[in-house]
């Protein structure tokens, strides 16, 4: 070969080698501009409470800023959908729950993503339990009472939600079928606004976020009945639990956890991992979490192994209650 075709050969094949080299090189340099985390719920909500609380401490240790960016409704679908279907590069992720991972999807006729197939599992992150909360005139004060009241009123009830398919429209929907009992439902565009009308007096319970529940419970503008998770919280460190008041086979709980779109470098997934690990590290982050409401998920299921493997169970499990429920969207 001419000493020029060597060279012209040479230096191809040492180009071939830099584009080959420049996606790894954009995965160890990530993130090199800001991240967007979408909250597939309104401003002002749990879920967003929280994301800002994080996305706070997460710019420092990334050295980009994590902007919020909020987009709600179809139960949460919405956000998470754009995410689904948003380039794998690192820049977009989801702080996606139980309602739009596991509860709402499975509800739908044709939802707009698959929970196990369309996403990179970047770990869990925090949690909070659905409390039963009634209006605080109600004559009621333990879950018996509520029982025994609803079963004599019950069609002239009103129970809220936070939206068609919510979490909180499928605990109260599992505990209204527990107890045998068929008030009118009244969904609402966000928790905030069931807890008003609550409080107002405009309608009867609320299965709310405890998120929600917390501050109306502490004024006394909301009377707790029973915690619908199977084990107590610390964040209602007085409250029994459905079970412990003899109702059992009720557990309604909310969790969420990042996603990246499927196909996102393992790396990056990692980089956001370790962020995380290290922004739940900081007091500071975790006293404010608390304060709003949520509690840290243990480390050792924060993992993103743990969670791609939890979202498949959370959709079999919440998938049976629905189809036994009969409760479907179109």
């Amino acid at each position: 070969m001419p000493p020029r075709s060597r060279t012209a050969a040479f230096l191809a094949a040492a180009f071939l080698a830099t584009l080959a080299a420049l996606p790894a090189a954009a995965q160890d340099a990530w993130p090199t501009r800001p991240i967007t985390m979408v909250v597939p719920f309104a401003a002002g909500s749990s879920s967003d409470v929280a994301g800002r609380v994080l996305a706070a401490r997460m710019s420092e240790v990334l050295g980009q800023q994590v902007i919020i960016e909020n987009i709600g409704g179809g139960g949460g679908m919405t956000g998470t959908a754009r995410v689904a279907k948003a380039a794998p590069d690192g820049y977009q992720f989801v702080f996606a729950s139980v309602d739009s991972m596991a509860i709402v999807p499975t509800m739908h006729k044709r939802p707009l993503y698959d929970s196990v197939k369309d996403f990179a599992a970047a770990g869990l992150v925090v949690e909070q339990p659905i409390v039963l909360v009634t209006r605080k005139d109600l004559p009621v004060t333990s879950l018996q009472d509520f029982v025994a009241h609803t079963k004599a009123n019950h069609k002239q009830m009103q129970f809220g939600s936070s939206g068609v398919g919510s979490g909180s429209h499928f605990s109260c929907a599992q505990l209204n079928a527990k107890l045998g009992i068929d008030p009118q439902h009244v969904p609402y565009r966000g928790s905030g606004l069931a807890m008003q009308d609550l409080i107002g007096g405009r309608i009867d319970y609320f299965c709310a976020l405890g998120a929600a529940a917390m501050g109306p419970v502490e004024s006394g503008t909301a009377k707790p009945i029973a915690l619908l998770t199977n084990e107590r919280s610390p964040l209602f460190p007085t409250l029994k639990t459905a079970k412990e008041q003899g109702i059992g086979g009720v557990d309604s709980y909310f969790w969420t956890a990042f996603f990246f779109p499927k196909g996102t470098p393992d790396p990056i997934v990692k980089k956001l991992y370790d962020a995380t690990s290290e922004t739940l590290k900081t007091p500071v982050v975790v006293e404010r979490l608390q304060k709003a409401g949520v509690t840290v998920i243990a480390p050792e299921l924060r993992t993103p192994q743990y969670l791609s493997t939890f979202v498949g169970t959370e959709v079999e499990k919440w998938g049976a209650m629905i189809k036994a429920s009969g409760i479907t969207i179109e």
